[in-house]
């Protein structure tokens, strides 16, 4: 599916990739689900993520954490009138160099949720982030530099990079580990 560039096709893009992951989470035998994630011996997958996670609750937590930045993101910057007085995306402590030691800081947060409450919790997540899309226009989701405090990009992109991308890469991930389990 290509990247979407109007607000129809980020709605359609997010809540399909969101319902395949879904179904694709529902559909993990008892022992997909139970076994840890091993990414160890397959060379290509040298980012950080494949070791960070362990399981499919691991990966539904990171999609939820990631929607709570996207809603931040303009409620803290609602009254911002220039890209100086802006509240970045991430987290004061965390910049783009170093967002891997935020996404562990996720995952430590949440080693004893269960994978029921990550499900209802990226559902509830899910559901808040469409809804705050639907705020806005095609113009001010899709124009660069249209708010100053995205700077250069689209707010547009920062949704589709928080719904529909990354839907699409925990649904590799997921595709990964079955792969694994299958051997």
């Amino acid at each position: 599916m290509p990247r979407p560039k109007t607000k129809e096709e980020l709605l359609k893009a997010a809540d399909q990739n969101y319902k395949t992951l879904m179904q694709m989470v529902d559909g993990l035998s008892p022992n997909e689900l139970k076994t840890p994630f091993d990414f160890s011996g397959e060379p290509s997958k040298k980012e950080a993520h494949w070791s960070r996670d362990k399981n499919v609750r691991d990966v539904l937590i990171h999609l939820y954490e990631w929607h709570q930045l996207m809603l931040a993101y303009p409620k803290n910057n609602a009254k911002v009138t220039d890209k100086k007085s802006a509240v970045a995306f991430l987290p004061a402590d965390y910049s783009w160099k170093t967002y891997g030691q935020m996404n562990m800081m996720f995952w430590k947060r949440h080693q004893k949720t269960s994978l029921e409450t990550a499900k209802e919790l990226l559902a509830q997540s899910h559901a808040a982030v469409m809804k705050l899309i639907k705020k806005y226009s095609d113009q001010e989701l899709f124009t660069q530099k249209y708010f100053p405090w995205t700077g250069t990009a689209a707010l547009g992109s920062f949704f589709v990079s928080n719904t529909s991308s990354h839907y699409d890469w925990a649904i590799k991930k997921l595709k990964a580990h079955k792969k694994n389990c299958a051997k």
